[in-house]
């Protein structure tokens, strides 16, 4: 049945629905707009993602009148703190003056797109696709991979056993950190919090993903330690090639418009013959390749084809030797480095105070001596391991603040 048709054959009854501040909060509103979704589902590809079938959160809620799970679980990502602090955190290029670089929000907005597309030509779900996309990036460090690998870094001095990866980091943002209705976490869905964490796009090699449907939301943090598990549905799948597309093309623009590359002397010709020398052509070949060979091996994987996935593997690497490994880059990284290790020491010096003698921070002169007091006053994960408190506090940050803070702390 369509859904014209099921809107004409409960015509009679709208009209019996008396006008209220909830509109929908009614038998016959709430069970149409059950039913639609449940048609909609049924109609998905086998392999997807339903919402009735969802594995749930980690504390149960009473279903929402209108949105399906997932699509509740994007309106809690988009309206945190942490995803709107995207817009200023850096994708590759630190900081820049010329707003035409890729921010962090940008790319996961691209992320969002290229993804969906290909979710939709291969019937899955999208909204669970859009949740993950939107979620996946939300704990990044500051200054991009360089500032993750630094803040992992200082982590292990303190702790050999301890690393910071933006996978992790992004799941315990919204498990833990973030606020909602005046209750710490975001309490998403299990499928959401598993494509997140497993999104994993520095992973090169990876020709075809199939889904790990035997995952559980409990032990969800334990698969996280090896990067190579892969999602548990195929859409967590799609996100984690996407998130490799979005960003491969659009850095070599940036690199271009940086001055630092020059695509024609930098990649080996066939490769850009195969998959295009722009963004927008690399982003159509690829997309239209994932979507035709999972269709064509029809079964629970989403894959590329063996030429253009080795001409693919050969621009990851490529732009890695050449753009994120560019000495330009990494003498700016000896920048961003230096204060994230710096303030990684100073406010872990702090922290101690901070738990013990808070009132004696607060009243400190240094404005962000305060703001590191008060952070830490208001942490959920007190017991937790402590020096984790300045590894929130610190990735957290955007990149500007992180350049003001440490400039408030050591400027003379």
């Amino acid at each position: 049945m369509n859904n014209n048709n099921m809107f004409d054959m409960f015509a009679d009854e709208f009209d019996k629905v008396q006008t209220n501040t909830n509109l929908v909060d009614n038998e016959i509103d709430t069970n149409l707009i059950e039913s639609l979704r449940e048609e909609r589902e049924r109609g998905l590809a086998s392999g997807a993602s339903r919402s009735c079938n969802s594995q749930g959160r980690l504390v149960d809620e009473p279903p929402c009148i209108v949105r399906s799970c997932y699509e509740r679980d994007i309106g809690r990502i988009i309206y945190s703190e942490a995803f709107r602090r995207l817009r200023h955190k850096t994708q590759v290029f630190f900081n820049p003056n010329n707003d035409h670089f890729c921010s962090r929000i940008e790319h996961v907005n691209y992320v969002s797109y290229i993804s969906c597309i290909i979710g939709r030509a291969l019937n899955l779900n999208t909204d669970l696709i859009q949740a993950i996309a939107l979620g996946h990036d939300v704990g990044h460090a500051p200054f991009g991979h360089s500032g993750e690998r630094m803040l992992s870094n200082c982590l292990k001095k303190v702790n050999p056993n301890l690393s910071f990866s933006h996978e992790v980091q992004s799941l315990r943002v919204l498990d833990s950190l973030e606020e909602h209705n005046n209750h710490y976490g975001l309490n998403l869905t299990f499928e959401v919090r598993d494509g997140i964490v497993s999104h994993c796009g520095e992973s090169y090699g990876e020709q075809k993903l199939i889904p790990r449907r035997d995952k559980t939301k409990e032990r969800l943090y334990e698969y996280s330690v090896d990067r190579t598990i892969a999602p548990a549905t195929l859409e967590g799948c799609v996100v984690r090639f996407a998130d490799k597309i979005a960003y491969v093309g659009r850095d070599m623009e940036d690199a271009m418009r940086a001055g630092i590359l020059d695509e024609t002397k930098t990649f080996p010709k066939e490769v850009l013959d195969r998959l295009g020398s722009s963004n927008s052509q690399i982003i159509n070949t690829l997309v239209a390749d994932i979507i035709h060979t999972s269709r064509k091996l029809d079964g629970d994987v989403i894959s590329l084809s063996d030429g253009n996935f080795e001409a693919f593997n050969k621009l990851l690497i490529s732009s890695k030797d050449h753009i994120y490994m560019n000495e330009h880059i990494k003498t700016y990284e000896k920048k961003t480095n230096l204060i994230i290790e710096e303030l990684f020491a100073e406010f872990y010096d702090l922290l101690d105070d901070a738990l013990n003698d808070n009132e004696k921070l607060m009243n400190s002169k240094n404005d962000m001596v305060k703001q590191f007091a008060s952070y830490v006053l208001k942490h959920p994960k007190k017991d937790e391991e402590k020096v984790l408190i300045v590894v929130d506090f610190i990735s957290g940050m955007t990149d500007n603040f992180a350049t003001e803070c440490f400039e408030k702390i050591f400027g003379v």
